[in-house]
C-alpha cells in the first residue's frame, strides 16, 4: 500500500471521530499503532491537522446561539481586519471564503440579542470591516 493511501485512511478515521484512540484508528485504517502515531505526528507538524474539535448540535446547547457571519472587508485593510477578527474571543473560527462574503466567522453568543451586540460593537467596529451578515444555525442535520 502507498503511504498516501495510509495517510488518507488515517485522516478519514479522524474526520469521522476526532476522539478515536490510536488503537481504534489503527484498527479502522488497517495499520499498526506506531504507524498511526508516526503519521499523526507528521500531519500535525506539517499543518495538515490543525486541531481537533467536537461537533455540536446548536439545538442541544441550552444557553448558546451559533451563527455563521459573512464578513466583508475593504481589500486594503484585509490583513489588519482579519487579524483583529481572529483576536475576538466570541469568534470560534474564521475562514476565508470564495462565496458571497470574503470571510465566514462562526460566532457563539448566549442569544440573538448578544449576537447582535457582538456584530454591532465588536465586528463592525473593526476598521476595514464593511458588512456583517449573520445566518443562525438551527438544527444539525448531519
Amino acid at each position: 500500500m502507498s503511504s498516501r493511501s495510509t495517510e488518507d485512511r488515517i485522516l478519514e478515521v479522524l474526520e469521522e471521530d476526532a476522539q478515536a484512540s490510536y488503537a481504534e484508528i489503527a484498527d479502522r485504517a488497517d495499520v499498526s499503532k506506531p504507524t498511526v502515531r508516526k503519521y499523526i505526528d507528521q500531519l500535525e507538524s506539517d499543518g495538515v491537522i490543525v486541531g481537533y474539535s467536537a461537533d455540536v448540535d446548536p439545538k442541544k446547547l441550552s444557553s448558546q446561539t451559533i451563527a455563521l457571519v459573512g464578513v466583508d472587508v475593504a481589500s486594503e485593510r484585509y490583513v489588519e481586519a482579519t487579524n483583529a477578527l481572529k483576536s475576538l474571543e466570541e469568534i470560534e473560527s474564521l475562514y476565508s471564503s470564495s462565496g458571497d462574503h470574503m470571510l465566514m466567522a462562526e460566532v457563539r453568543a448566549e442569544d440573538g440579542d448578544e449576537l447582535g451586540d457582538i456584530i454591532a460593537e465588536e465586528i463592525l467596529e473593526i476598521e476595514g470591516v464593511t458588512a456583517a451578515h449573520p445566518s443562525f444555525l438551527q438544527e444539525r442535520l448531519k
